[in-house]
């Protein structure tokens, strides 16, 4: 295949009898499953030797056979597929393999990958006394140096919301980074020093030597099965080849290539050994190699035979592959129907006596007893703040069954003082979580604090949802300004995943948003760029206004199919606004609305401008509306930003067809949802212009002067009324 790159192993050779070594320890202790997370060098090698991927696919891969008019994605490289398969010593042995779908970005599979073996132990409910599923995370020497991801997924391993019973990291260390020497990619001696924050084991082993690497391997398993801590394998090797097979290295490495084309390879050296030690003849050695050769020439000349015979395009990014099971039953459950998001009254109820209900002998800080008593009469009563309502979502979603899991920095307490989702006894500082407590029969409950990584957090939030289609997993800022810390996931597996693998997540990002003179970095949740990425449904963006329609979204996310990542724009200040409240009615009728249109009590011919709005600034327009005594204008919110629903925003404006529409946002004009609906909504309104009124274009998301952030507000308020 001249020309094509595969990234091959030449020169670390002696990763495969490693991750051979690791695998058939797993499978002579019983072990579940080993969960592979690896970047591009060697990938294809170990596709076929460790995860039992056919040469034929490979080959078919390279033929490139896949359907161009492909209708389910478009694809990726070869070398960043995910696949299961299974496993077998040479004993006898079984255990399953799992090799996880990666971007180019590297070490960005690192967190996902924990969370992937993490909802892989939470489902097997095995305990902390015997984590049966073992990640294996392989790492170039530059990148494990350089990238941060790194550090912090070092970081997560021994928190109780992420660990997964220690990891192997495999490190081939080519000693060059592309074309970059350690010199220039690294301040510490080795490349793995980083790993010496948590007191990990870190062993340095010669490539060249491949029965040194198996003991080092078996070495590493046994120390992480005896300690539940991460151990690293340095494995001191070359790259026979340029990064790519298209790369000439000699031009920035000229001595080293001199050196390496002098070298034998892995393969000869120990032949050479075996020989010399008289375990096997030359006549065997050339037999082995002969028989190899002839199996790769064979399948070889079939692919090229089944290539010239026309191909039944699939349409599938993933034809050929043995998918995850996780995605298998994604793609099998994608028609499931719709599920009603009201409850019964005495759900809510049960779920308000649950908060007044603490275990025999519990202190309750006297600030929250009232607000625990409070939620109690809010069940029946109504006027439901945002934290209830949020919180009776979860409760309904774990007395039907669904399992919940939520991390973010403060998010047990909530960074606004809003959720109270663990209450800490004033005298002992024992826990209560009311939410765990509801029945004997529900679904399990777990919320946890942060590390104050986003990246990494993200990221391990992400993979625990790919691996749980059962659950509904939620990942939150700390304010929504802070998610940019974790562009990579956002842009590389929550917005694409599914285009290019056919890798399915319903991962709900919360991301606190609102314009009240916090200043620049503590405004926007980015709500442009999340918006930006929005093509062929990938993700839902929501921005909601009410308790109520919060509750309902979160709902629908927990049993929508097929499933797709949920991005939700959070308030703040509109937590506790008494007149965006909810009433017992609206959790137990009706469902999630994506438009809320004006309602009844205007006369469409008084009407001479619609409002069109998302999220808090609905409450600023119409408090403004009721000072005004303003009959002439009406409001229609978009509760769902994306998928776009036109059909529903223009039967709310045609009821007022002599209205001018006016899209309104707190946002600046090159900010906000404006860019996204100036481009999309117009070709819905059969001719009719929409305005804007907003912020002035700026380059910084919000004003840093508090005086200045009311003016502005004050006048976009003033703007939108203003004939």
């Amino acid at each position: 295949f001249v020309g094509q790159k595969r990234f091959s192993l030449e020169g670390g050779e002696s990763v495969i009898p490693l991750l051979d070594a690791v695998l058939s320890e797993a499978a002579r202790a019983d072990l579940d499953e080993v969960c592979i997370g690896m970047p591009h060098r060697g990938r294809l090698n170990v596709l076929a030797n460790i995860a039992g991927k056919s040469y034929g696919q490979i080959f078919r891969e390279f033929e490139g056979t896949q359907d161009p008019k492909s209708v389910q994605g478009s694809g990726d490289v070869k070398y960043h597929l995910g696949t299961e398969g299974t496993f077998t010593a040479e004993t006898g042995e079984q255990t399953r393999v799992y090799l996880a779908a990666n971007p180019s970005h590297l070490e960005a599979v690192n967190p996902v990958l924990e969370g992937v073996v993490r909802a892989k132990q939470d489902r097997l409910n095995r305990g902390s006394a015997f984590f049966s599923v073992l990640p294996v995370l392989m790492h170039g020497d530059a990148a494990f140096a350089g990238q941060g991801v790194v550090a912090e997924t070092l970081n997560l391993s021994q928190l109780r919301g992420y660990r997964t019973g220690g990891t192997v990291h495999v490190i081939i260390n080519n000693q060059v980074g592309f074309t970059t020497a350690p010199a220039s990619s690294r301040s510490s001696v080795y490349c793995t020093d980083v790993a010496r924050m948590i007191q990990a084991p870190i062993f340095h082993v010669n490539g060249d030597d491949p029965e040194a690497c198996v003991r080092v391997a078996r070495l590493a398993f046994e120390f992480r099965m005896a300690f539940d801590k991460d151990v690293v394998i340095d494995m001191v090797c070359y790259r026979r080849r340029g990064h790519n097979e298209g790369d000439d290295p000699s031009m920035t490495q000229p001595l080293m290539y001199n050196l390496i084309e002098a070298k034998r390879s892995v393969r000869k050296l120990y032949t050479e050994g075996l020989i010399g030690r008289g375990d096997i003849s030359v006549e065997d050695a050339e037999r082995a190699l002969r028989d190899y050769q002839e199996q790769l020439e064979r399948v070889f000349a079939e692919t090229r035979e089944a290539t010239d015979t026309p191909q039944t395009p699939t349409g599938d990014v993933t034809a050929g592959l043995d998918l995850p099971l996780a995605q298998q039953q994604a793609a099998a459950n994608q028609h499931a129907a719709p599920r009603a998001t009201a409850v019964d009254p005495a759900v809510l109820k049960r779920i308000g006596d649950a908060h007044v209900s603490p275990p025999p002998g519990f202190v309750v800080h006297p600030k929250l007893m009232p607000m625990l008593e409070k939620r109690a009469a809010m069940s029946t009563e109504g006027a439901v703040d945002w934290g209830y309502g949020e919180v009776l979502a979860f409760g309904s979603l774990l007395l039907e069954g669904t399992s919940i899991r939520m991390a973010g920095q403060d998010s047990r307490r909530g960074t606004f003082v809003q959720r109270h989702a663990v209450l800490t006894d004033k005298l002992t500082g024992t826990e209560w979580t009311p939410l765990a407590n509801l029945a004997e029969e529900q679904g399990k409950f777990w919320i946890y604090d942060s590390l104050l990584s986003e990246y990494a957090a993200m990221g391990f939030e992400y993979g625990y949802s790919v691996e749980r289609p059962d659950a509904l997993v939620l990942w939150e800022a700390q304010f929504g300004d802070f998610g940019n810390g974790a562009q990579t996931i956002v842009d590389e597996f929550i917005s694409s995943s599914e285009q290019k693998w056919g890798q399915r997540s319903s991962v709900v990002l919360l991301l606190p948003h609102g314009f009240e003179g916090q200043g620049p970095d503590h405004s926007s949740g980015r709500i442009e760029r999340y918006l930006q990425m929005c093509a062929e449904n990938n993700i839902t963006v929501s921005m909601p206004s009410t308790p109520a329609s919060h509750f309902h979204l979160l709902r629908r996310q927990a049993y929508a199919q097929p499933r797709r990542p949920l991005v939700v724009f959070t308030p703040k200040s509109m937590l506790r606004l008494k007149t965006a409240q909810s009433a017992v009615e609206d959790f137990t009728t009706g469902g999630f609305r994506t438009v809320i249109p004006e309602g009844p009590s205007l006369r469409s011919s008084d009407v001479d401008r619609v409002l069109l709005c998302s999220g808090k600034v609905y409450w600023d327009l119409l408090a403004e509306r009721t000072k005004r005594g303003d009959t002439r204008t009406a409001i229609v919110r978009l509760e769902q930003l994306y998928p776009l629903d036109a059909a529903a925003v223009l039967d709310a404006v045609d009821r007022f067809p002599n209205a001018q529409l006016v899209w309104v946002q707190e946002e600046p004009a090159n900010q906000g949802p404006w860019p996204f609906i100036a481009l999309n909504l117009p070709e819905h309104l059969g001719g009719r212009p929409l305005m804007r009124v907003s912020r002035p274009a700026s380059a910084s998301p919000a004003a840093g002067s508090s005086k200045k952030h009311a003016a502005e507000q004050a006048s976009l308020v003033q703007q939108s009324f203003d004939r």
